[in-house]
């Protein structure tokens, strides 16, 4: 315990506590995804998946069933759960509710413009968006030319305009700057949450600390990894890593100057928590990697729900079932493509 959360914390928090942890009770078990990985068609799937808390969602679909279908469903009660917990919550677990969405806001930000710059139509673009990230101007980001019209335009108004200060250039956008500005952003992002957290202290900031320190590190790997064998310097490498995390400051400066898998993984191994993780990898393979990643957080996620009386329990309950999504996507898309072999390849197990 921290302080006197558990005298005051029930005031405010301990009705939407309750609810997300009864919510978290119907994720998917083990022994739900091992029937799944059994299925022939998407209609099992949907069979399967009725006597759990989608089966609301998905009982009214019609057959031929898609995967895009079931997606969207899951995705849709995610949302409807999230939509009520935002109704019921006063500040400053209201504001911490909103910052869980910045990211999808981020993602479907970089969405249109790269499908614009591709000459996508723009419907197409909105329906691909996910829901969660959502706003007023979103469908106007298409007439953007540079970054400095993008915020002048349209995100000046959003919640992501602090963001934007440190990726405002006139240059045009391409691939290469689009997927530079995604992770300024979120650089950005991740820090700005990272201090709201600590603002809020207890229980929470130790919980979130942890949790966004972890994402920040996963974060600096991916970018090292992506950027090795393209034109982006070391510089620029260095200032897309977040300023926390247990890689910051002295694993940032040795990521910065790898030039292959197998260097990230030496410097990686210094830190006993991404050591296991590497350690389940074979050398210079790095296809893996995501899996190791995600089932470490899954690990995390569910560490937090151990403790009571912290915002922290929100901010896993949504990312496990995104995790969860993540899971029927990648099941559907085998079945439908009648490629079980390779179910489990990236099926994370959350209990």
């Amino acid at each position: 315990m921290y302080g006197f959360e558990a005298m005051t914390f029930n005031i405010h928090g301990g009705y939407l506590e309750a609810i997300v942890r009864g919510h978290r009770a119907g994720l998917l078990t083990a022994a739900d995804y091992n029937n799944l990985c059994q299925c022939e068609t998407l209609d099992d799937i949907k069979m399967h998946l009725s006597a759990t808390e989608y089966g609301p969602y998905l009982q009214n679909e019609p057959s031929p069933l898609h995967t895009t279908t079931i997606v969207e469903k899951c995705t849709l009660k995610l949302v409807d759960e999230y939509k009520h917990m935002m109704c019921q919550a006063t500040e400053p677990l209201s504001t911490f509710l909103e910052y869980i969405t910045y990211g999808h806001m981020i993602d479907n930000v970089v969405l249109i413009v790269t499908g614009t710059l591709h000459e996508r139509d723009v419907q197409e673009l909105l329906e691909k968006c996910h829901p969660l990230g959502m706003f007023d101007s979103i469908a106007t980001l298409a007439v953007a030319q540079n970054m400095r019209e993008l915020y002048r335009l349209v995100l000046v108004d959003t919640p992501l305009a602090p963001y934007f200060s440190e990726c405002i250039t006139s240059e045009d956008l391409d691939d290469m700057n689009i997927e530079i500005m995604r992770n300024t952003l979120y650089k950005a992002y991740l820090e700005d949450f990272y201090r709201f957290c600590k603002k809020l202290g207890g229980a929470t900031a130790e919980i979130m600390s942890d949790l966004l320190a972890f994402e920040a590190d996963r974060r600096a790997v991916n970018i090292t990894i992506n950027s090795i064998g393209t034109e982006l310097t070391r510089d620029d490498r260095r200032k897309l890593y977040s300023s926390f995390g247990l890689l910051y400051p002295y694993g940032h400066e040795e990521l910065a100057v790898c030039e292959d898998i197998d260097q990230v993984r030496g410097v990686l191994e210094k830190y006993p928590p991404y050591q296991s993780i590497f350690s389940k990898l074979s050398y210079g393979e790095s296809q893996m990697l995501d899996k190791a990643f995600y089932e470490e957080e899954v690990k995390r996620l569910c560490l937090a729900f151990e403790q009571q009386f912290h915002y922290g329990v929100f901010f896993a309950y949504m990312r496990l079932r995104e995790q969860e999504i993540r899971n029927l996507m990648w099941i559907s898309e085998c079945v439908a493509q009648n490629q079980k072999s390779r179910v489990h390849d990236s099926v994370v197990f959350i209990f």
